[in-house]
């Protein structure tokens, strides 16, 4: 089993920046891909970002290329989501997922999920 814990959502204005940690623990996290996926409400899961474990491929939606960046820490067991010129269409609950090995974007591929961290960005 893998635990994972997101933490540094919150309330930010149109333009603004927030950064997102996810922190991993139960197995090696260096054994996981991991993503970054949110939900609004009313609206399906959709990806956002992903990384390979050693955190030298990134994959993003289209969305935010440019205004975000996944990264990791293999000695810190943590993933990374740095979130800037954050716009009111940003606004859902972000949740990271590990997935053993293998990099994915859709959520159904992931095995394991945290339990999410509001962010809201007002106009």
């Amino acid at each position: 089993q893998v635990q994972l814990v997101e933490s540094g959502g919150g309330l930010v204005q149109a333009g603004g920046s927030l950064r997102l940690s996810c922190a991993a623990s139960g197995r090696t996290f260096s054994d996981y891909a991991m993503g970054w996926f949110r939900q609004a409400p009313g609206k399906e899961r959709e990806f956002v970002a992903a990384i390979n474990r050693s955190g030298g491929s990134t994959h993003y939606t289209d969305s935010v290329k440019g205004r975000f960046t996944i990264s990791r820490d293999n000695a810190k067991n943590t993933v990374y989501l740095q979130m800037n010129s954050l716009k009111p269409e940003d606004t859902a609950i972000y949740y990271c997922a590990a997935n053993y090995v293998v990099v994915h974007i859709t959520a159904r591929q992931y095995d394991y999920w945290g339990q999410g961290t509001q962010v809201t960005v007002s106009s």
